[in-house]
C-alpha cells in the first residue's frame, strides 16, 4: 500500500478522510486485478473534480481579467487541458502514487498523460469533499493558475486549430481537413488518433480521448512540422 501521509506533505493537504485521497489515485485497471479492494475507482471524484477545476478558473479569470467571453474561454482551456494537468500532476509527483493495473503501470505513452490528467481531476474532486470550496480553490490557485503568467506571455491560449488553419490559408492555399486515422477503447475510455491533412498530405498527427483534443493536438503537431510556431 502506498503512503499517502507522504502524498499529503506533497499536495499540503491534511486530509480528514484519507481513503478519498487514497480512491483519487485508484485506476479502474487497478480493481480488475484487486477486485477485493475496498476502494472505488477514480471516476467519479474526477467527473466531480472537473467541474471544481472549471469554476475555480472560470471564477479567477472573470474577477482578474476584463477580457470578451472568447478570450477567457481561450485562457481557460489552456490552463485545463491534458498537457497542462498532467505536467502539474508530475511536478506534484503524483505519479508515484496511482493505483494501476500491472499492464497500465508498464505504459509510459500517451496513456499516462492521459491517467495523471484524470487522477489530479480526482483529486481536485477529493479535496473539494473533504475540505470543502476554499481548500480546493487553494490548491488550485497554487498548482494550476500559477501557470497563468507563463500562458498569455508566449500566448499559449491561442487555439491551435484556428492558427493552423489561418497558416495554412495563408501560406499554402489550403484548407486543412482532419480525418480519425484510428480509435479504440471502451465507452468510457475511448482514444482516437486524428490526422490533419493538406490535400492528400498528412502534416501532423494528434491522440486524444475526444475527437476534438485529438483533432487540437494534430494541429499543435503540424504547426511543429511545417514551423509555423
Amino acid at each position: 500500500m502506498k503512503n499517502f501521509s507522504d502524498l499529503e506533505k506533497k499536495i499540503d493537504v491534511k486530509f480528514n478522510n484519507i481513503d478519498l485521497l487514497c480512491q483519487s489515485m485508484v485506476h479502474r485497471s487497478y480493481l480488475n486485478e484487486n477486485p477485493k479492494f475496498h476502494l472505488d475507482h477514480n471516476e467519479r471524484l474526477e467527473f466531480l473534480g472537473d467541474a471544481v477545476l472549471e469554476l475555480v478558473v472560470t471564477d479567477y479569470l472573470y474577477k482578474n481579467y476584463s477580457k470578451p467571453e472568447g478570450e477567457l474561454t481561450s485562457f481557460r482551456a489552456a490552463l485545463v487541458n491534458s498537457e497542462m494537468l498532467s505536467k502539474r500532476a508530475g511536478l506534484l509527483g503524483i505519479e508515484e502514487y496511482l493505483m494501476l493495473s500491472r499492464g497500465e503501470a508498464k505504459d509510459k505513452g500517451k496513456a499516462r498523460q492521459f491517467i495523471l490528467e484524470n487522477a489530479f481531476e480526482a483529486l481536485v474532486g477529493a479535496i473539494y469533499l473533504d475540505q470543502g470550496y476554499e481548500k480546493a480553490a487553494e490548491f488550485i490557485k497554487k498548482n494550476v493558475l500559477i501557470e497563468l503568467p507563463k500562458v498569455l506571455e508566449q500566448k499559449l491560449y491561442r487555439d491551435p486549430k484556428s492558427h493552423f488553419q489561418e497558416d495554412a490559408q495563408e501560406k499554402a492555399g489550403v484548407t486543412p481537413i482532419y480525418e480519425v486515422l484510428k480509435e479504440w477503447g471502451p465507452d468510457h475510455d475511448k482514444h482516437f488518433v486524428v490526422g490533419v491533412f493538406l490535400e492528400k498530405e498528412l502534416i501532423g498527427q494528434g491522440e486524444g480521448l475526444s475527437k476534438q483534443e485529438a483533432q487540437r493536438e494534430a494541429a499543435e503537431d503540424a504547426l511543429k512540422n511545417k514551423g509555423w510556431e
